[in-house]
């Protein structure tokens, strides 16, 4: 494939927004242990990754590509993965101790629909990823920046959702869910503003029972945050 079919890089988006903030975590050793033996089976940095991604090179297969920006320990991606053969789940992040529970996870399941991408979420998809390409984009609980100098940090943001919108093959979605109602707020806003984007069910979305609990999820709700689901579809 020619790299010109990956849209001229948005330089707003990637000066604009920043996907995470990388903090220190200390791996358990079986997280160390995975991530030292299993990633160069299932993953790759994302400079390791030439424009445009070949999802079919990548996955041996031609399946739906659906990605999953910031999956956390991978405890929910690994599920949802299994449930959905037919499907071939991108992972994004770059947090270590996570990515070691997930290629864990893609072993112990004998999963071959996941792939991991390590590094920053909007580099890959801005630089990496078609326009039309993509089927799902889910973000499940992302940092809220509940501060309200830090809002303009916040991942769910235009111009970002533009950019979002721009892979999504035609009837593609965007599911995100948070614990933080005012991120939830913030980003029904951002989302039901970006041209091509059509809100499924007009408000907030109902909870969708294929996507198990997160261990961020469970946090939330001890803490009696109300949690808040997003489902835009491309049209």
């Amino acid at each position: 494939m020619d790299a010109d079919a990956v849209s001229k890089p948005r330089g707003s988006v990637r000066s604009s927004v920043r996907s995470f903030v990388l903090r220190a975590g200390r791996m358990s050793r079986a997280q160390r242990r995975s991530y030292e033996t299993l990633f160069s089976l299932y993953g790759l940095k994302v400079d390791e990754v030439n424009a445009p991604v070949d999802s079919e090179r990548l996955f041996a297969n031609a399946a739906p590509l659906a990605v999953e920006i910031g999956f956390g320990m991978g405890t929910a991606t690994a599920a949802i993965a299994e449930q959905n053969p037919g499907i071939n789940y991108l992972g994004i992040d770059v947090h270590r101790p996570g990515i070691g529970r997930l290629l864990w996870e893609i072993e112990n399941r004998g999963l071959k629909n996941i792939r991991i991408i390590e590094g920053d979420a909007v580099e890959f998809i801005d630089g990496k990823l078609m326009d039309n390409s993509v089927c799902a984009f889910h973000l499940f609980f992302p940092d809220p920046w509940p501060k309200k100098r830090h809002h303009k940090r916040r991942l769910v943001t235009r111009p970002f959702t533009d950019l979002l919108a721009a892979k999504l093959k035609p009837g593609g979605y965007i599911y995100m869910a948070t614990d933080w109602a005012d991120y939830g707020d913030w980003a029904l806003g951002e989302l039901s503003a970006t041209p091509g984007l059509a809100n499924k069910y007009g408000a907030f979305a109902p909870p969708q029972n294929w996507r198990p609990q997160t261990e961020f999820e469970r946090k939330g709700i001890k803490k009696n945050h109300e949690v808040r689901e997003l489902y835009f579809l491309k049209s």
